[in-house]
């Protein structure tokens, strides 16, 4: 007799992570713990230019991203970094806003308290903080200053500019043990030690883990596995996930989704960024919306409806499902920032946009709404399937238009008798 085995949960395991607040005014983002992983991205602007700065941080909220963080390198970005906030302010943009400092990071936090204050995390790079005897000091500054202003940091450890003091050391033990790792292990260990070395000298100091995000970049897939499994194993600190430098296109993309997905199925991580090189005209937003596809692919999150649509073939050899899947997919999109407050749980809804017989019926049958347009040699009508029963057929030239129209009044049927609420992060 065969003996079947409980199939195992296909959703992520429990993380268990520390919990950390990032606060901008009465916006809370809470990172780690049972929170949802959230999204993160970075300008690409001169922050300088308070207005174009503060106009991207605007695009990429609106695309989703839930904490942007800019660049502040000189004392002109520090002296900035306020009228940026007052620009975002003013549109009515309460995201948080993070900065990032390298090589005078204390410097700029010490003396431009008005930066130090309207940013409400900062990141640290422990690579970056300076050498020999100035390293303990100048990191220590900025430190106090995070604990001055009761802001989190984020610890973020980067294999493009690691500790080169600490990977000699490390590199010296290697050479004397009696089974030498290979150099790539010692470099994991390299940037494993140096972001947690460092939370735990921000501990001693008095910041409270719970102030503590921690990241490792690296710009491999299986390195990133490798890295953050271990990194998690040895500790419960808040952790941000990414592919640095992952790439542009297709390739970023892909390598982001596998090794982030990966890692998110085993509980790993906490918030994400999918750093994408932008291709020539594609917008900044891009990054957000893959790493929204991401936690939405996984079942973690929903942010937009999901469009269903079938890849084509020799029984399709009409365009209309695709045109009319496109369509709907950035109707969707484009309506998400009003509809999001306007019909509550509206994310959630499921679309299907099919292009012949086999499969359609059955797939529109599983979405909330679904259309099965003919396929080739087909009888030119469309069986439109809601909540698992057909309800209508459309034919002619504007089923196109037609389904829309019935998508929206789905919507409104459904979610807009429920009361609007504030959106909570």
């Amino acid at each position: 007799m065969q003996v079947c085995l409980p199939i195992e949960s296909a959703f992520p395991k429990a993380k268990r992570s520390t919990q950390v607040q990032v606060v901008w005014a009465s916006r809370i983002v809470t990172v780690g713990g049972d929170a949802p992983v959230r999204i993160q991205s970075m300008t690409n602007t001169d922050t300088v230019d308070a207005i174009g700065t503060a106009i991207q941080v605007k695009e990429l909220a609106v695309a989703g991203s839930e904490m942007v963080r800019i660049t502040v390198n000189t004392p002109e970005a520090a002296e900035a970094v306020p009228y940026v906030r007052e620009q975002l302010d003013r549109m009515g943009i309460d995201v948080p806003l993070i900065g990032d400092f390298h090589y005078n990071g204390h410097r700029l936090l010490t003396d431009y308290p008005a930066c130090a204050e309207a940013l409400s995390k900062y990141r640290i790079n422990p690579g970056n903080v300076g050498k020999g005897n100035k390293r303990d000091r100048q990191y220590g500054q900025m430190i106090d200053v995070a604990m001055r202003w009761n802001k989190p940091v984020r610890i973020g450890v980067n294999w493009g500019s690691l500790d080169q003091e600490l990977l000699a050391s490390l590199m010296d033990d290697n050479s004397a043990r009696a089974a030498p790792w290979d150099a790539r292990q010692v470099m994991y260990e390299a940037l494993i030690t140096s972001a947690i070395d460092s939370a735990r000298r921000a501990e001693e100091m008095g910041m409270q883990r719970n102030k503590i995000i921690l990241s490792c970049k690296v710009s491999g897939v299986q390195d990133l596995l490798s890295v953050y499994r271990e990194l998690a194993r040895r500790g419960d600190y808040a952790l941000h996930l990414g592919l640095t430098e992952a790439g542009m296109g297709t390739k970023g993309t892909v390598a982001s989704a596998t090794a982030l997905s990966i890692l998110l199925q085993e509980g790993i991580g906490d918030t994400i960024r999918v750093s994408l090189t932008p291709q020539p005209g594609e917008a900044r937003t891009q990054e957000v919306v893959v790493a929204s596809e991401i936690l939405q692919a996984l079942g973690l999150r929903n942010f937009v409806p999901s469009v269903t649509a079938c890849p084509g073939c020799g029984r399709t050899t009409s365009t209309t499902f695709q045109e009319l899947a496109k369509q709907i997919d950035d109707f969707l999109r484009a309506q998400m920032p009003v509809w999001r407050l306007r019909y509550p749980g509206v994310e959630g809804l499921k679309v299907a946009v099919m292009g012949c017989i086999v499969n359609g019926p059955g797939e529109s049958k599983h979405a909330d709404i679904g259309i099965s347009l003919p396929g080739s040699g087909e009888v030119p009508v469309a069986p439109v399937f809601i909540d698992g029963e057909k309800r209508l057929t459309l034919r002619g030239e504007n089923i196109s238009q037609e389904f829309q129209a019935i998508v929206e009044n789905y919507i409104e049927k459904r979610f807009g008798t429920q009361p609007a609420v504030a959106e909570v992060a």
